[in-house]
């Protein structure tokens, strides 16, 4: 979030810089601080409201209590995915082309 309101901060002072403008320099590059600080004191208020406090303890709680696949597990099921995609490709490639021979048949054009 930080680096969505810090990117859009730079983005408008370079617009702001690329009008030629009457405006002094603190309004092409003071607009956008301030909007940044302005940006940050509201997500600090909202992360330190008591229910969003209170979520993000019951979060905490509930990731304690998962049980993450091992390494072991997770190398072997992304094995079986890319190989079953592969597979399903291979068919699908197959059927396209004995559909396209099948429809050129059908249509006489070669």
């Amino acid at each position: 979030m930080l680096f969505l309101v810090v990117s859009g901060s730079y983005l408008l002072s370079e617009k702001l810089t690329a009008y030629s403008w009457s405006r002094p320099a603190y309004f092409k590059f003071g607009l956008p601080a301030v909007i940044s600080l302005l940006a940050g004191v509201f997500m600090f208020w909202l992360i330190n409201r008591p229910k969003t406090a209170d979520f993000l303890i019951a979060t905490e709680g509930e990731m304690k209590k998962v049980s993450w696949s091992s390494k072991k597990e997770i190398v072997g099921s992304t094995k079986v995915v890319i190989i079953t995609s592969f597979i399903v490709a291979g068919i699908l490639f197959g059927v396209d082309i004995l559909f396209r021979l099948m429809f050129n048949a059908i249509l006489g054009s070669g």
